[in-house]
């Protein structure tokens, strides 16, 4: 019983909500974003509408690869993010998502990005949100099992 709970929770539990996170606007300027990104000192940021649309994720990867482009190097205080060629695909969850979609995308990325039914950003799961929870599992069924075994071990003493 208590195992089907879990594989039932809530991705929600994990997030931390928008209002947390530093993400950018695709309208904002090329140097705008890298001003951001430089000075949170992340490597990858959601990038979002100012509707709040889940756009992608950006890297500091991909500023580089514009970046190295004369064209957008001359123009990047005027060029918006939607110039910026995304090389890494951030797939994101819904809100609703069970927590083995969330793991299994965790899989591959540093943070999930999580919308809701209108595909709105609504803020992210990070992996070490997500492996924090399985190592306090972890625990927490060690000391089960060490309880459990414990009145055995005098049993077994006793014979």
């Amino acid at each position: 019983m208590k195992t089907e709970r879990r594989c039932h929770m809530n991705i929600m539990l994990f997030l931390t909500h928008k209002s947390d996170v530093t993400y950018l606007y695709n309208d904002q300027t090329i140097a705008e974003g890298l001003e951001i990104l430089r000075s949170t000192g992340y490597t990858a940021v959601p990038l979002i509408t100012r509707e709040g649309q889940y756009v992608g994720t950006v890297t500091e990867g991909d500023f580089l690869w514009a970046l190295n482009e004369p064209e957008i190097w001359k123009e990047r205080e005027t060029l918006r993010m939607d110039a910026v060629k995304r090389h890494i695909c951030n797939k994101p969850v819904r809100a609703e998502a069970q927590i083995y979609d969330l793991m299994h995308t965790a899989l591959h990325q540093n943070f999930v990005p999580v919308i809701d039914d209108r595909d709105c950003f609504v803020g992210i799961v990070t992996r070490q949100r997500i492996l924090g929870y399985c190592l306090n599992e972890l625990e927490h069924c060690q000391k089960e099992s060490a309880k459990a075994s414990s009145p055995m071990k005098m049993a077994a003493a006793v014979v």
